[in-house]
């Protein structure tokens, strides 16, 4: 009882104090007790429609350098403490290719905005990964990738800059609350999911708990995907963009729904039970047989679809990533963004996975890096050329400035043979996350990991780590998905209280462009993988009429 009133005395004493004055003193006398070699630029109280709270908001900055071509690199920041703390803190692992710094709020994909990290009494902390988006407008749609050419940006990039900053962030809360860190999290996605799991092997004492949406834990590989994409579909019509019609996709998309729908005991446009459905899915039956079929797809561009789902190999036909599952949320705007066209009419409409994919291909993941230059066009065309045989293994890839590969800068360093003792041996928890029509990272590479993990580990993998998959999920909300969940809640009772998570409710989004009618206001339970949600009986809205069961 008395380590508890110590723990909790400070909060409660500024609460019972009752004005945000004491707060602000706190706040603003932050800017004198910054670390050595850090420098905190503003310090003050700040409130904003999302954070119930009012917390104080410290920008800083700190290892600043002057990198490769003599241009300057620094890690910013921006830390958010709430008055209304609850003793935890999260750093928060921004996806993308950094490069600014986003609010730090502990916003996860599937979170409402009163179940973000910072509402639930968490001090949270972001950066920019070590680089400035915008250091290089010369070098137009590259210019977010251009710190790729300098090998410390390149590793702070891929982890170092959270080794950095982390106890920079640590000493700055501990001191504005004059109490100790009681529990630490980690909060990412996309490229932040990658981080939070290299943290696990990496820093494996830092977080009790790591929150790890749609990892992209390969993500050299998971790259290589992007020329894959465009070459099979410049395959069918040298415009990428009218290869495959929304119509195609949605007639692709529907014929998967007739065969696999009803695989879970119910027909509601989603594919709960997946992996029963790679089973008896065939895309080839799609294939038009004649000039005067209707009801079907023509070869080519079933072809495309089969050889981008199939995911890239050489010419020994040795796969270089994985494979990516059929399901329904192939027809989702958020899908056919990344793969075939964007709305952007400043990238000509050219798909993210040509603009931000070729350029990153380009630029960071391979070495030597290529110097494309920053137009749609030219990093088009370098996806179009680039040989699966040549310059594949670049990722893997040193050179006498690049002591250390994209590979092994951006996976954990047991990815092969996943183990995680020493983040078991802390206590560590884990929650993962992921679409089953992710575009961008293949939900299987997530499903592989996994089962080598629980394979070293001789099944005892659920004791610290779980994975739910999310049929019709693209990459973040959208798709045909019941992409509404809270993750982060299941991982605080996992922590702090030892109650491991089952299944967790989703729901629908009515604001969801991508959802039929018949799926409005639906529930669903996201199971623990490897089960899936099945159809037991009762109401066809709710999550509580669905038990989870393992396929046979």
């Amino acid at each position: 009882m008395k380590a508890l009133f110590t723990y909790i005395a400070p909060t409660l004493a500024l609460l019972l104090l009752g004005s945000n004055s004491v707060y602000a003193v706190n706040c603003q006398t932050l800017v004198t007790k910054a670390p050595q070699n850090v420098e905190i630029k503003t310090a003050m109280m700040g409130r904003d429609k999302d954070v119930r709270s009012p917390y104080c908001l410290v920008s800083g900055v700190m290892s600043q350098r002057m990198g490769v071509g003599s241009k300057f690199y620094s890690i910013q920041f921006e830390l958010r403490l709430p008055n209304f703390w609850q003793g935890r803190f999260a750093y928060q692992f921004n996806g993308g290719n950094d490069g600014e710094v986003k609010p730090a709020l502990g916003a996860v994909t599937g979170l409402t905005s009163s179940q973000y990290a910072i509402n639930q009494g968490f001090a949270v902390v972001s950066s920019n990964g070590g680089h400035d988006a915008l250091a290089n407008p010369e070098a137009g749609l590259a210019s977010p990738v251009m710190f790729g050419h300098d090998p410390e940006a390149r590793r702070d990039y891929g982890y170092s800059a959270v080794e950095k900053l982390n106890p920079v962030a640590r000493t700055l809360v501990e001191s504005y609350y004059e109490s100790p860190i009681k529990y630490s999290y980690g909060l990412g996605q996309s490229n932040g999911g990658r981080m939070a799991m290299v943290a696990a092997t990496r820093f494996p004492t830092m977080f009790d708990g790591l929150l790890v949406g749609y990892p992209g834990f390969n993500l050299p590989k998971a790259a290589l995907q992007h020329a894959w994409d465009v070459q099979a579909l410049h395959r069918v019509n040298d415009d990428i963009s009218q290869a495959l019609s929304q119509r195609d996709l949605d007639f692709f998309s529907n014929k998967m729904l007739e065969q696999c729908d009803t695989l879970d005991g119910i027909s509601d446009d989603m594919i709960f039970a997946a992996d029963a459905c790679q089973k008896v899915f065939e895309p080839k039956a799609l294939v038009c047989k004649s000039d005067f079929d209707r009801d079907c797809l023509p070869l080519n561009k079933i072809g495309a679809l089969m050889r981008m789902h199939m995911g890239p190999h050489n010419s020994k036909n040795q796969a270089l990533y994985t494979s990516w599952p059929y399901d329904a949320g192939i027809r989702s705007q958020n899908w056919r963004m990344w793969k075939i066209e964007s709305p952007i009419s400043a990238w000509s409409n050219k798909p993210v996975s040509v603009v931000m994919g070729g350029a990153s291909l380009a630029h960071i993941f391979t070495t030597p890096y290529t110097n494309v230059s920053g137009d749609v066009y030219a990093l088009e065309n370098y996806l179009l050329k680039f040989d699966f045989n040549k310059d594949a293994p670049k990722i893997y890839a040193t050179n006498s400035q690049f002591k250390e590969s994209a590979m092994s800068i951006m996976t954990p360093p047991d990815a092969a043979k996943p183990r995680l003792t020493q983040f078991k041996q802390h206590g560590g928890k884990m929650i993962i996350f992921h679409g089953n029509s992710d575009p961008v990272f293949s939900v299987q590479d997530t499903m592989r990991w996994y089962d080598f993990l629980d394979f070293m580990l001789e099944g005892r993998a659920p004791e610290f780590v779980r994975l739910y998959r999310v049929p019709g999920m693209p990459h973040g909300q959208g798709g045909p998905s019941a992409d509404q969940f809270d993750t982060l809640q299941p991982l605080i009772a996992w922590v702090e209280h030892r109650t491991a998570p089952q299944s967790i409710v989703a729901a629908t989004r009515t604001e969801n462009p991508d959802i039929t009618a018949r799926m409005a206001g639906l529930t669903r339970p996201l199971c623990p993988y490897p089960s899936y949600a099945k159809y037991r009986q009762g109401s066809l809205q709710k999550a509580s009429s669905f038990q989870c069961v393992i396929s046979k």
